[in-house]
């Protein structure tokens, strides 16, 4: 079994920008930079076999490059807070990208939530009642407006990503170019 998502990965200049405002916040877990990833589709565990056929059903899909900009900072959770991330806003291509491998995932039956997909970059993580609401909110009116000019996303990536206690390792299995 292998634990997989889909992502697009991110330019250089956008990494410097995201490294930059991590570390302006007040974050006990930030993730490190390297990670940093807008998930398209988190497959969970899957058996190999169903990873290629993914894998196939991806290569076979007709893939536009979505343009995307950084449009703010944002958490999940509420009031208790268990992530604090970048929002991205996208174009038309990149729901349409998203909802394709939703689609290819669910045909090879893999479960994919049904919730609305929220683009985003995560930043930092928190435990139960880990962050500070006040003064995480200043924090982050601190950083922003974090905006970015618009970028093309050039490829979306198949990792592999293996849990351990420093923070998880992502290992791309595949690439696949978007144009």
């Amino acid at each position: 079994m292998i634990r997989a998502f889909l992502a697009l990965p991110l330019p250089e200049p956008i990494l410097d920008r995201l490294t930059i405002a991590q570390h302006r916040l007040p974050l006990p877990r930030p993730l490190e930079p390297e990670t940093f990833h807008i998930t398209l589709v988190f497959l969970d565990r899957q058996p190999e076999p169903v990873l290629e056929e993914f894998h196939h059903a991806l290569e076979a899909m007709v893939r536009h490059a979505p343009l995307l900009r950084l449009d703010g900072l944002g958490t999940f959770g509420g009031n208790d807070p268990d992530n604090l991330h970048v929002r991205i806003a996208g174009d038309a291509r990149l729901n349409a990208l998203q909802m394709k491998a939703a689609r290819a995932a669910r045909e090879l039956g893999i479960e994919v939530p049904g919730r609305k997909y929220v683009p985003h970059v995560t930043l930092g993580r928190f435990r139960k009642g880990e962050a500070q609401p006040a003064a995480l909110t200043r924090a982050m009116a601190q950083v922003e407006p974090l905006t970015s000019t618009l970028w093309l996303a050039e490829e979306m990536v198949l990792y592999r990503s293996t849990p351990r206690p420093e923070g998880p390792l992502y290992d791309p299995l595949a690439r696949y170019k978007l144009g």
